[in-house]
């Protein structure tokens, strides 16, 4: 057993993004959610569902000029497939409540409760495999039940040269992100999202910080809980010493603008489990993504990793966002990738399209097509559609 100091969840470099001091915040954390991308232009189509209940969004904005700023929101997902293998279809809801208070000037307190429901027999995180390919075609959502995914405080320089993080993390919430890394807003495939070769745990116990390497360049690292249990919180870490590591070094246009011009190099290791769960991980990843006159955002994206808990052993993948000045979206992406086990390689595309009725209420069909399903060798390729909604309270 590992010394448990060696366990403790420690410093993780990262940057401070703006004035605001959005931190560790890719474009899935509480702090970018709550807090908008601040670049786009937007010109709402409807109020809905402001317009339905103004007096609890005016108490909602009453609260946030106190320092509390919270979002009470729903998604759900229904995905369709022309597989002969599996179900046909999978469907699932997620209800999230999270926000930050701003407890001190340069300190805050982030929190985030999910409930994670599948609603039939499959759910949708799962549905690639039920259908034959060896794909996460609708991440995070899952049959997980209630979680708690983020209780951590956020401790920034007043300079803004570097935030810390400690307590309940999502190490995806800034591990390898770019523009287009969120599951709830853009791409649904994991092969779009965090790189699909990393071994990223699930939200546990962990320290995130980082620091500012002049004007453009920063470092970003981390360690956390490698046996992370979001439904069942804990402090094992500290006993069994299994721990993830990150580092990241990259090159941004600018600190407001640090995961839409970004170009980075991530190193990451994970612990075997000494139960034989899981053999040691590790790989290195590599993203580039420029966001061109705040509407286009061309992309490239790699990985390799060495064990056999990630999904893929390399990972290949670029393609193209596209911002309205409405707030729509649309995206497409291309993946090209190897798993460890199998001779042959898979190829997924993805297309979607974010329809913004409202800042708050969005609805968002996509196609995935994925060539050469690697769970299903008699099939030659498996397209599956999908429709996503969000609303926001």
């Amino acid at each position: 057993m590992k010394s448990p100091i060696l366990a403790l969840p420690l410093l993780l470099l990262s940057t401070s993004l703006d004035a605001q001091g959005r931190g560790l915040s890719g474009p899935s954390s509480v702090e970018s959610e709550l807090a908008g991308d601040g670049l786009t232009d937007p010109q709402p189509r409807s109020d809905f569902p402001r317009n339905i209940a103004p007096g609890y969004f005016a108490w909602k904005d009453r609260l946030a000029e106190n320092g509390l700023r919270f979002n009470l929101d729903y998604f759900a997902l229904g995905q369709w497939s022309d597989s002969e293998l599996g179900q046909g279809d999978a469907a699932g809801g997620l209800l999230r409540f999270y926000g930050a208070w701003q407890a001190t000037e340069n300190g805050s307190l982030t929190f985030k409760i999910e409930n994670r429901q599948a609603y039939g027999e499959v759910a949708p995180q799962f549905f690639g495999f039920d259908s034959g390919a060896l794909s996460i075609t609708g991440t995070a959502f899952n049959d997980s039940g209630t979680l708690l995914t983020n209780l951590f405080w956020t401790q920034r320089d007043p300079e803004g040269r570097w935030t810390i993080q400690i307590g309940q993390i999502d190490v995806t919430d800034f591990l390898d992100v770019y523009g287009l890394v969120s599951p709830y807003t853009a791409f649904q495939n994991l092969a779009f999202n965090t790189n699909p070769t990393i071994n990223s745990p699930n939200q546990g116990l962990g320290i995130a910080a980082g620091a500012k390497l002049g004007e453009n360049f920063y470092a970003v690292g981390s360690i956390s809980d490698a046996n992370g249990d979001p439904s069942e919180p804990d402090f094992d870490v500290f006993e069994t010493g299994e721990t993830f590591k990150s580092l990241e070094i990259g090159y941004t246009s600018g600190g407001d603008r640090i995961y839409f011009d970004n170009i980075h190099l991530t190193f990451w290791q994970s612990d075997a489990a000494e139960d034989g769960s899981r053999a040691e991980d590790k790989g290195v990843a590599f993203s580039a993504a420029w966001f061109i006159d705040n509407t286009w955002m061309p992309y490239i994206r790699a990985g390799r990793s060495e064990g056999t808990a990630a999904l893929y052993e390399r990972s290949l993948s670029t393609g193209l966002g596209w911002y309205r000045r409405n707030t729509d979206l649309a995206g497409i992406g291309l993946n090209w990738a190897e798993a460890k086990g199998f001779d042959d390689t898979q190829f997924t595309t993805e297309a979607f399209y974010r329809f913004n009725v409202s800042p708050d209420f969005q609805i968002t069909p996509s196609i995935q097509y994925i060539s050469n399903p690697l769970l299903s060798p008699r099939s030659s390729d498996v397209t599956i559609l999908g429709l996503r909604a969000r609303v926001v309270f």
